[in-house]
């Protein structure tokens, strides 16, 4: 397809905006059989890099929430962390807007930090910025402690989507009630879970928000919407078109790895090799940690240097390559899989050895919802993918569900809960005002909706970008695709807006 401009685009189809230079990756259809269990992929990765300072100003508040907003049961109240900033916000007499960002499955400082679009257009349009952090994350911990909120199963049945997106609802409406401004329209924005949550809670509360972007939001990863093999294909693309030796060292260096752990001192060696800091004790922990890695760095292979998840260079997965395939001749596969993954574990040079169970930011909990309503198939493929080949097996995932938290999945209730089969139908008919904005080099984006459903329900997406990167704060580095698209997005938000104040006037007029 040729590619077109944002002026063109504007000219040809205001309403309607897709950034695409060719196909989609290759996504298999079937995956070969083969024993091999995995870890459910992590949206963010509980080897983030940890935020330093506080790159905005806001104030941080607390507001009391109820444990379970679908129940008369007089359970105890949880103080919700929210983060506010009124500097730009030209108040409820002119009805300025509010901008809520849906907390992710983390500390929600750490998301505010790297929301810098919200942040960037707020003084444009006057606008209030609110970040509420999720429940079960941060400091917006039920019963008071993580210890007593992750105790069991019963502790943790109010970690749920529905409960989040209530949690907002009520926080958003309580706080525009206290300060005289109902009249204030919302826009939601949210990345990745975030970006799910603000799709879904568009289209369950369009009494409260009047719009949202929703970037890298896989709301289409559950059931068999999507093959199961989409977001590891799309990985593994990523490395193959930076390098087909890279790909083919990394496809080999699975079955090394559990060569080398089988012999007698093998985990011994493999401790060694890879620097870590306490003794391996499964072949399988290492794999996980690798395979980590690779996933967060398509997530993250923007065109410019970030602390996002890790301090890494601008294109990533090209350096990790290089690196690779730079080595001596005569070095060992693991030796190159060492110096490859050191660019995403280690590319500042301090880190002395690596831990395989880090999680700085707290998000644990992303298992727990992952076992019971965030189910998303995953399988890797035996040509695309240059992980081990295995199915999707969801009587092994239950059972492990069972072991870690005994509770059973709930594989059907997101779809039931928010929809999903027939998308294009359910979005043309009850959708309005989202925009979902893409980048194929995002493993996620095969989970998400990539064409336009109607003049109102978009798709943004971008060839070359990566997770989210649309939410990020500009820079001297974006390219041209990046600006073109924030200031298309800012466009259609602006509209969204300027509807608002008119149907508004209209009804008051009457």
């Amino acid at each position: 397809m040729t590619k077109l401009t944002l002026t063109s685009l504007l000219l040809l189809l205001p309403l309607i905006f897709i950034v695409l230079t060719s196909a989609p990756p290759t996504i298999a259809s079937e995956a070969a059989t083969k024993g091999y269990s995995k870890s459910i992929p992590r949206f963010l990765g509980k080897f983030a890099y940890p935020n330093r300072g506080k790159p905005f100003q806001y104030e941080t508040r607390y507001f009391e929430q109820r444990l379970d907003h679908f129940s008369i049961a007089d359970l105890p109240k949880f103080r919700q962390r929210y983060l506010i900033s009124t500097r730009h916000w030209t108040g409820p007499d002119r009805m300025g807007p509010i901008f809520l960002y849906c907390g992710n499955e983390g500390d929600i400082e750490w998301f505010a930090a790297n929301t810098g679009f919200v942040w960037d257009i707020a003084p444009r349009f006057g606008a209030m910025v609110l970040f509420p952090e999720h429940r079960y994350y941060g400091e917006s911990m039920p019963y008071g402690s993580r210890d007593k909120a992750y105790a069991n199963a019963a502790s943790l049945s109010y970690l749920t989507a529905e409960q989040a997106l209530a949690d907002f609802a009520v926080l958003v409406t309580n706080l525009k009630r206290n300060l005289s401004a109902e009249g204030c329209p919302v826009v939601l924005f949210g990345g990745s879970y975030g970006g799910m949550l603000a799709a879904w809670m568009r289209l369950k509360y369009p009494h409260i928000a009047i719009g949202a972007l929703a970037s890298s939001a896989p709301i289409l990863q559950f059931e068999d919407i999507v093959p199961p093999e989409t977001f590891y294909d799309i990985v593994s693309n990523n490395f193959k078109r930076e390098s087909i030796s890279c790909f083919d060292t990394i496809k080999k260096s699975w079955d090394v790895l559990i060569s080398e752990g089988q012999k007698n001192d093998g985990l011994k060696q493999l401790t060694k090799a890879f620097r870590l800091c306490r003794d391996l004790k499964r072949t399988e922990d290492l794999s996980d940690w690798l395979d980590s890695a690779y996933s967060f760095l398509a997530m993250v292979n923007y065109p410019y240097p970030s602390d996002f998840l890790m301090p890494l260079p601008g294109h990533p997965i090209k350096e990790v390559c290089r690196k690779m395939d730079s080595c001596p001749e005569g070095t060992s596969v693991l030796e190159r899989i060492f110096e490859g993954v050191s660019v995403y574990y280690n590319y500042t040079g301090k880190v002395e050895c690596f831990q395989l169970d880090d999680d700085p930011h707290g998000m644990d909990g992303w298992n727990w919802q992952a076992c019971t309503e965030m189910v998303m198939p995953m399988a890797s493929s035996r040509e695309s993918s240059m992980f081990p080949t295995y199915d999707y097996n969801y009587s092994s995932f239950q059972e492990e569900c069972w072991k870690d938290f005994s509770v059973k999945p709930r594989p059907t209730w997101i779809t039931t809960e928010f929809g999903g089969h027939d998308f294009k139908t359910t979005l043309k008919v009850f959708g309005s005002n989202i925009i979902f904005s893409n980048g194929l080099l995002d493993p996620w984006s095969g989970g998400s909706v990539l064409q336009n459903i109607s003049e109102t329900v978009v798709a943004l997406v971008t060839e070359e970008g990566a997770h989210h990167i649309d939410l990020r704060s500009s820079t001297a580095e974006d390219p041209d695709w990046l600006v073109e698209q924030r200031a298309f997005e800012v466009k259609l938000i602006k509209g969204w807006i300027e509807d608002y104040h008119q149907k508004r006037n209209s009804v008051f007029s009457i």
